[in-house]
């Protein structure tokens, strides 16, 4: 059997800064005598909203694991993007702000362009600058997201789904190892994500999120007053900001969240 975690050709391993892709970056370490292999290369595209404790877990993987992690972020200058590390990286929705007034339009549902553009689009940047403008993506979607996978199959490898790797190995393994993201689990999904505060979880999770952590909700309340509202079939940020403080259980809790693609 083909060991999809075995790399032979010019490879971007998309690393989204969660468990998941995590752990895929280390299967693909084992795979492959220990280290990166020569082909490969560790992509993490930071939108700006990511948790502290994101930023954290992606430079412990690299530090601990022996591996180079280019951190990537859009700008809007000639080059579309930036060359940042753990220190300089933006902490304050910097590189989404900026897409953001370029567009002078909010993201939705429907319209998400935020993936595309601070992700997909800047890395294919990078990779066109080393003078590699072909190459393999390689994301981490689990065999329990065949819906996902199956979206991706025609355009990315997909090395977890194909070894048949579930949230409960990915769990399973952090338990066990020296260190972990600092986002506990709830009801076996991860607390936060990604995008602190991002349009596409439940509100109920919006809300619990704000509560837990009230600043997470300020950049996002900004971003409306200057255009719109993110969703136009929920109470706004700043709205939701203010629910917390005063009241609790406003929303339904088995909300389910709108599928994001930008990886855990």
């Amino acid at each position: 059997m083909i060991d999809p975690f075995k790399i032979t050709e010019p490879t971007c391993i998309s690393f989204s800064g969660g468990r998941t892709s995590a752990y895929m970056l280390w299967r693909v370490l084992q795979s492959n005598g220990g280290k990166l292999p020569e082909e490969a290369v560790v992509c993490f595209a930071n939108t700006g909203k990511e948790d502290e404790a994101t930023l954290k877990f992606v430079q412990d993987c690299a530090v601990n694991w022996g591996v180079p992690i280019v951190w990537l972020e859009f700008c809007d200058t000639k080059s579309k993007f930036e060359i940042v590390d753990f220190d300089s990286a933006s902490r304050n929705g910097e590189p989404f702000e900026a897409l953001i007034r370029k567009r002078n339009y909010l993201l939705n549902p429907v319209a998400r362009f935020c993936t595309g553009e601070l992700k997909v689009l800047t890395i294919e940047r990078y990779f066109k600058s080393i003078g590699k403008p072909d190459f393999e993506t390689m994301v981490g979607l689990r065999a329990d997201e065949p819906r996902r996978a199956a979206k991706m199959r025609e355009s990315k490898l997909i090395p977890l789904f194909d070894a048949g790797v579930t949230q409960h190995t990915v769990q399973e393994f952090w338990r066990n190892h020296s260190f972990d993201l600092g986002f506990s689990f709830r009801d076996g999904v991860t607390a936060s994500g990604n995008c602190d505060l991002c349009f596409l979880k439940g509100t109920h999770q919006t809300l619990s999120l704000i509560q837990e952590k009230p600043e997470r909700a300020v950049w996002w309340a900004k971003m409306e007053e200057t255009i719109c509202t993110f969703r136009s079939d929920r109470p706004s940020y700043a709205s939701m900001l203010q629910y917390s403080k005063d009241q609790t259980n406003l929303f339904d809790p088995n909300e389910e969240a709108i599928a994001c693609f930008c990886g855990d």
